[in-house]
C-alpha cells in the first residue's frame, strides 16, 4: 500500500507538471520506477503505458475549449506515428546513453532559447501552412515521434516547440495539441509496441494510471486558466530540468 501511494503521488505531480508545460512527465516518473526496483526496459514500458492516462486526462479538459483543428491533428498523427513505431521497435535493442546525452543537450537548449526569446509563444500567428511548410514540418514531427517511441523524457517538449516555433501556435494551443496527440495517441501507440516487445509491471499500473489521469486534468485546467505566460515559464523550467536529468543519467 505504501508503494502504491508513492506511485500515485509521483504520477500526480509528474503528469500535472507535464500537462501544464507541454511535456516532461518522464523527468520524475520514469526515474522513480527505476529507483523503486524496475529494470530499464520494464520501467520504460510501464511508464509509457501510464502516460497514456496523462493524455486522456488532459484531453478531457482541453476538449471543452475546442482549440484542436481536425485536419491539423490528422497531419500530426500521420507524420508522427511512423516515427513512434520505429523508435519503440528499436529502443530495446540499442544502447540508449548516447541518445540521452544528445537529447539532453537539445532539450536544455530549448529551455534556454525560450527564456531568451521573450515573445515566443505568446500570440497565435499561424505560419508554414503551405506545401513546403507541411513537408518540412512533417519531417520535424516524424523525428519527434521517433524520440517519443524510443526515449522516456523530452519528446512532448520538442513537439510543443515545433508547434510554437514552426507552425506559429501560442503555448496554450501548442500544449493542447501535445497532450491530445502525443500524450494520448502517440504514447498509446508506443505503449502497445513496447507491451508486445517488452515486459510491463502490471501490478503498478492502477496507481500510476489514476495519478496520471488526475494530474493531466489538473495541469491542463491550470494551463487554460493561467494562460500563455504561465505555460511558457513552466515549459522553460521543465525543459531545463529534463535536459540536466538526461545529461546526468
Amino acid at each position: 500500500m505504501i508503494d502504491h501511494t508513492i506511485l500515485f503521488v509521483i504520477a500526480l505531480i509528474a503528469n500535472g507538471f507535464s500537462a501544464l508545460s507541454g511535456g516532461g512527465a518522464g523527468l520524475l516518473q520514469f526515474p522513480a520506477l527505476i529507483f523503486l526496483g524496475l529494470p530499464f526496459g520494464i520501467a520504460l514500458a510501464t511508464h509509457k503505458i501510464a502516460t497514456v492516462a496523462l493524455g486522456l486526462g488532459a484531453v478531457l479538459r482541453h476538449l471543452k475549449e475546442k482549440t484542436l483543428e481536425r485536419n491539423f491533428s490528422i497531419f500530426v498523427l500521420a507524420t508522427g506515428l511512423p516515427g513512434v513505431v520505429l523508435g519503440a521497435s528499436i529502443i530495446l535493442n540499442i544502447p540508449d546513453r548516447p541518445a540521452e546525452i544528445t537529447l539532453g543537450v537539445l532539450t536544455l537548449g530549448l529551455g534556454l532559447y525560450s527564456i531568451f526569446k521573450k515573445s515566443l509563444g505568446q500570440d497565435f500567428e499561424p505560419k508554414n501552412r503551405d506545401k513546403k511548410g507541411y513537408i518540412l514540418g512533417g519531417l520535424l514531427v516524424f523525428l519527434v515521434g521517433f524520440f517519443n517511441g524510443s526515449l522516456s523524457s523530452g519528446s512532448g517538449l520538442f513537439l510543443t516547440m515545433v508547434f510554437v516555433k514552426w507552425f506559429g501556435l501560442d503555448y496554450k494551443r501548442a500544449v493542447a495539441y501535445t497532450m491530445a496527440l502525443c500524450g494520448l495517441v502517440w504514447n498509446g501507440t508506443g505503449a502497445i509496441v513496447l507491451g508486445f516487445l517488452g515486459t510491463v509491471q502490471w501490478s503498478w499500473l492502477p496507481a500510476l494510471l489514476l495519478g496520471a489521469v488526475l494530474g493531466g486534468y489538473a495541469g491542463s485546467h491550470l494551463a487554460i486558466i493561467k494562460g500563455n505566460l504561465w505555460i511558457k515559464r513552466s515549459f522553460e523550467i521543465v525543459t531545463v530540468l529534463v535536459g540536466i536529468k538526461l545529461l546526468i543519467g
